[in-house]
């Protein structure tokens, strides 16, 4: 399977050399050097800087976003001079970390540079993004001076106290690795191992380097770094074969199984294994909404998403009804869930985790990889179409929206009838937190196509940075990114960014007045926000410095012309198409959804 860029399988340079997240420049080395080994290197390339520059080219990545600030200039400097390595500066630290996890979405592994404690408390909601998303983001902070540790002054960019750690130890909650680099002897190791463990724990760390370190040279860095081997992680083989064994009894004694993808399957990069597994099988499948672009849709085994109340048409009945289902990867949240209102039952279920299967209500096998399991599993599961066949039988296509009159004001299903006819394999889709969640859901992707949201954390805003880096590292893709008018308030400069790096992504603005996710679980005066010329503030933020397009619409007409332009005429800008909706006009899906969620957060305290 052709997964493409965004894929569980990750960058595509990945290919099967079986490493954690690398680049395919050698068999089974993630890190390997661009120069021949032997090559020696002028004193300012043997830096501490350019060590960890070449590093992250190694690894996949050509692209940091950063903002500077006085503990991080040196360093940038040193990541400036790497070939290969592009800065992209941003307006600010939160949307450098959105873009760091857009990128990893599209490259398998992200960046960003900030400046101690001011810039690293900026980031950090970003990067506890990219953790609960299971996305290997490096994020690298300068320190102080690393003569300054171990005494008491008390240094600006800090809350006044002559402890420099508070940024460390806001870091170990939302990273799996942190490393603190203050002399130069172990410093190769330190940042070898962060890297490391962020691809293999596919999860983002956190590196601080002292500001008077990133030029300074060391044996360590004398010539271009020694490549390593991420050993990937292995099954235990008698457990993969238990596990196996008691997984094939559970399904081919089952009348009418089926499979579900989770968001996992990136982790383990196993979508090609899932799809391996369908094609054996037979069985019908569907995916999470938070695994939605993780497996293809085109295949004729594919019955939608898979979100409780809110499924698509006929999914859930064909889903719950089976008496036996196989959820790979899943993450199973209030929000997944739709406030814990799912009809599945545990004795029922096989869960596959990227190194745990349970199956029913035991037994659960351990250091058993996912990709191993459902590759093992294919070779031995009997076909059973049983649940695809009773899904074609009850299936009814979806009827397509009302005709719009004349000037009819836009309605949102209309907006998204043509956002459909926009895609194919050289597009991917950004949809931001609210009601494009379950907008953007409906679309049905053509194979090779991008999708992208943030469903764990579901911060507003996410969308402008994530678009910023995932089209940085998506060049093969045009990016069409729907944002709710509320979440653009909260990051739009980076508008800005997207010009400076020539950017062409096309983002559908909906501006119905506020945030109208949270007005379907809890209304009230909060959620009505002040209404913003959008096209008049990207228009200045243009202000005639690189290619811009915008249009506001108002009815289907103008939405038709503005679409033509942007794929047309304007396809080598980026564009900007503010679309004006009814502060009413939601999915039938979020009514439903948040009123669920709704009586799930107003549970009563339980009887003490």
């Amino acid at each position: 399977m052709e997964t493409h860029i965004g894929s569980v399988d990750g960058a595509a340079a990945a290919a099967d050399n079986g490493a954690v997240g690398c680049p395919a420049s050698a068999v089974g080395c993630p890190m390997t050097s661009a120069r021949p080994a032997a090559v020696p290197v002028s004193a300012g390339e043997a830096s501490l800087g350019r060590h960890l520059a070449r590093r992250l080219v190694q690894v996949g990545v050509s692209d940091v976003f950063a903002v500077p600030g006085d503990f991080n200039l040196t360093l940038l400097d040193h990541l400036i001079a790497e070939p290969g390595l592009r800065l992209v500066g941003c307006c600010n630290e939160l949307n450098a970390g959105y873009a760091a996890d857009g990128y990893a979405r599209a490259r398998g592994v992200g960046a960003c540079a900030v400046t101690f404690t001011v810039g690293g408390l900026s980031v950090l909601n970003a990067i506890a993004g990219a953790y609960s998303e299971n996305l290997p983001v490096i994020c690298i902070a300068g320190g102080p001076n690393s003569n300054d540790y171990g005494t008491n002054r008390i240094l600006h960019h800090t809350i006044g106290l002559p402890d420099f750690s508070q940024e460390l130890r806001c870091f170990q909650t939302v990273t799996c690795h942190q490393a603190v680099v203050t002399n130069l002897e172990d410093a190769h190791e330190q940042i070898d191992t962060a890297i490391a463990t962020a691809l293999r724990e596919s999860k983002p760390v956190y590196l601080s380097i002292s500001c008077n370190l990133p030029g300074l040279p060391h044996p360590t860095f004398s010539r271009d770094p020694v490549p390593f081997f991420l050993s990937p992680r292995l099954s235990n083989k008698m457990g993969l074969e238990a596990a196996v064994e008691a997984t094939v009894e559970f399904l081919n004694k089952a009348v009418k199984p089926v499979l579900v993808g989770g968001p996992k399957l990136r982790v383990a990069k196993a979508g090609k294994a899932f799809v391996d597994l369908v094609d054996a099988s037979g069985y019908a499948y569907a995916v999470m909404p938070s695994a939605k672009g993780l497996v293809p849709e085109t295949h004729p085994h594919f019955i939608g998403t898979y979100w409780g109340a809110v499924s698509t048409a006929f999914c859930a009945e064909i889903v719950e009804s089976a008496d036996a289902y196989l959820f790979a990867g899943p993450i199973f949240n209030d929000y997944s869930s739709v406030g814990y209102s799912f009809l599945l039952k545990k004795d029922k279920a096989i869960i596959v985790q990227p190194e745990r299967v349970i199956v029913g209500n035991g037994p659960a096998f351990g250091c058993v990889m996912m990709k191993e399991f459902l590759s093992e599993l294919a070779k031995r599961v009997n076909k059973n179409t049983t649940a695809y066949e009773n899904y074609k039988r009850i299936f009814v296509p979806e009827g397509q929206p009302l005709e719009s009159e004349p000037n009819e004001p836009l309605r949102v299903n209309v907006l998204f009838k043509h956002v459909q006819k926009m895609l194919n394999r050289d597009s991917a889709v950004i949809a931001e937190t609210g009601d494009s969640w379950f907008n953007c859901q409906k679309l049905k992707l053509p194979e090779g196509c991008g999708y992208e949201f943030q469903m764990q954390y579901g911060s507003i805003g996410w969308s402008v940075g994530a678009l910023l880096g995932y089209a940085q590292g998506a060049k093969d893709k045009r990016v069409i990114a729907c944002i709710g008018d509320g979440s653009f308030q909260v990051t739009a400069q980076d508008v800005s960014t997207m010009l400076r790096c020539a950017q062409n992504s096309i983002i559908f603005l909906i501006n119905n007045g506020g945030y109208t996710i949270e007005v379907e679980i809890h209304d009230g005066p909060y959620n009505v926000i002040k209404n913003w010329n959008y096209t008049g503030l990207v228009d200045a933020i243009h202000n005639g410095e690189g290619k811009c397009w915008t249009s506001k619409v108002k009815c289907e007409e103008e939405l038709t012309d503005a679409i033509s332009t942007a794929l047309g005429e304007k396809k080598d800008c980026m564009c900007f198409i503010e679309v004006i909706a009814h502060k009413d006009d939601t999915s039938k899906e979020l009514l439903e959804w948040g009123s669920r969620v709704s009586a799930a957060n107003s549970r009563p305290p339980n009887p003490q």
